[in-house]
């Protein structure tokens, strides 16, 4: 069996940040460390292909519906550029 190697780290982060990622887990019945765990791995590692990029510039461009451009940046500006 593979053990992984782990590594206890200190971070500070503000309180409402910490609750809201309590409340994430708790939806996905996961632990705190699990969670923030497998959110950073996804970060860290995740690399998308020529295809999820073409269509990521596609969809940046708003050439599919005729509007203004995506902001990509972040879940929260895509929506507040889609006007959601």
């Amino acid at each position: 069996m593979d053990v992984a190697l782990k590594k206890i780290q200190s971070f500070r982060l503000s309180i409402d940040l910490i609750e809201r990622l309590k409340k994430m887990a708790k939806l996905q019945n996961r632990s705190l460390n699990n969670f923030v765990e497998t959110v950073l791995l996804d970060v860290a590692f995740h690399v998308p292909n020529a295809e999820t990029i073409s269509a990521m510039n596609e969809a940046e461009s708003g050439s599919l519906r005729n509007e203004p451009e995506l902001d990509l940046s972040s879940i929260e500006a895509m929506e507040k550029s889609m006007g959601l």
